[in-house]
């Protein structure tokens, strides 16, 4: 079956190109302009560029959007969202996650991390879509949807494909304790799986850890031997520079989250001390509770934006907060993607510059980082298909 697909005479590097795409990869950056293929795209007037990775989600939490605003991580997750979550079954979950996919295809997002329940739900949409998805199954005590077991076995029977893997997720330092951060540890390494985990996202998150520990959270984890370069962590707001050369020996992804960061008054992110870490940093949403939307562009320009707040105006520039949404989010899941070049897996956006927002363009990824929005993007590209 013949799957390749010719982008004509689109904007690359400033040229008009016209890209080959066969088996889910690009194979040649610059196809003779009589090139064939079974499926092709008129480039006109349109730019390519990477597709988005979404490191930190909550999918089906778009079922919570708008409701419990305005108010603190701790009183929001005990006064409103678990009391809500309480009542959700499988049929919820899937119309949440359902209107979640629809929402990160329409913006530009091809890939997301995702921690949640009924987990079958989820995956049955991500393999229909044609998106790619890391589905964390969650580990939390006293939890009834958590049942350590149960989720041993289906992480040990489970058979990634090319789109979909499973994460082993202990959600936090304050919802599960020692020996289930040790379980999860366990299990995520006896078969060869990512963690994924929230990590001092709050004041209250490292005070209470401290107080009940005798370490913040990151020192904490790391006396557990559970930080390693197949952790994903997400917001790390309240991390100082001993904490960050931590996390950057240990080889740990950063998921930063500024939109829910700043939504629930968890902090400004120390991007001084990250970047200067080597740490790597890639971006995420979070749920739609606490966000409200899935939108990773909408993410870039906030981060962007308030790594200057404090007075460096070249502190993260357009072109590496980019590289934060797409290409280091990639990587940190073993996707050979996340930049448009032969032999990348062939995940992208193509934009039109005809839309006001991106007009004039004096520069692509300024405009694409400060100035855009969804309505710009014509094609969603994930593993060679449109979506």
């Amino acid at each position: 079956m013949d799957n390749s697909l010719l982008i004509k005479n689109v904007l690359l590097d400033g040229e008009r190109r016209n890209l080959l795409v066969r088996d889910g990869r690009f194979v040649c950056m610059d196809a003779a302009r009589g090139a064939e293929a079974a499926k092709v795209i008129d480039g006109e007037g349109l730019a390519i560029l990477p597709a988005f990775y979404n490191t930190h989600t909550h999918a089906a939490m778009t079922l919570m959007r708008g409701y419990g605003d305005d108010r603190p991580l701790h009183e929001w997750l005990e006064q409103w969202v678990w009391p809500f979550e309480d009542k959700l079954g499988p049929e919820d979950i899937r119309h949440g996650s359902e209107i979640a996919i629809r929402e990160m295809i329409s913006t530009g997002t091809v890939f997301f991390n995702d921690m949640y329940f009924d987990i079958d739900e989820t995956i049955q949409l991500v393999e229909a879509s044609g998106m790619r998805a890391a589905i964390g199954v969650t580990m939390m005590d006293n939890h009834p949807k958590t049942l350590k077991d149960e989720k041993a076995t289906r992480i040990r029977s489970w058979k990634d494909s090319d789109r979909i893997q499973l994460t082993v997720a202990p959600h936090s330092v304050y919802t599960a304790g020692r020996e289930t951060l040790l379980d999860a540890a366990r299990l995520a390494r006896e078969n060869g799986r990512k963690i994924h985990i929230h990590i001092s996202e709050t004041v209250k998150e490292v005070q209470d850890c401290l107080a009940q520990t005798g370490m913040t959270p990151v020192r904490y984890l790391d006396s557990l031997g559970l930080l390693g370069p197949d952790v994903i962590a997400a917001h790390c707001v309240h991390v100082d520079k001993e904490e960050w050369d931590i996390l950057a020996e240990r080889g740990v992804t950063v998921s930063h989250c500024p939109c829910s960061n700043m939504k629930l008054g968890s902090g400004r992110f120390p991007y001084e001390l990250a970047i200067a870490s080597g740490a790597r940093i890639t971006l995420g949403t979070d749920g739609c509770s606490s966000n409200n939307n899935l939108d990773m562009r909408e993410e870039m320009k906030t981060a962007a934006l308030l790594a200057k707040v404090t007075g460096d105006a070249a502190l993260l520039s357009a072109a590496q907060v980019l590289r934060w949404a797409t290409r280091n989010g990639a990587e940190a899941f073993g996707y050979d993607a996340g930049e448009i070049a032969s032999g990348k897996l062939a995940d992208a956006v193509l934009v039109d510059l005809s839309n006001p927002k991106m007009t004039p363009c004096h520069n692509l990824v300024s405009n694409w980082v400060y100035s855009a929005d969804s309505s710009c993007i014509k094609y969603v590209i994930c593993n060679g298909k449109i979506l």
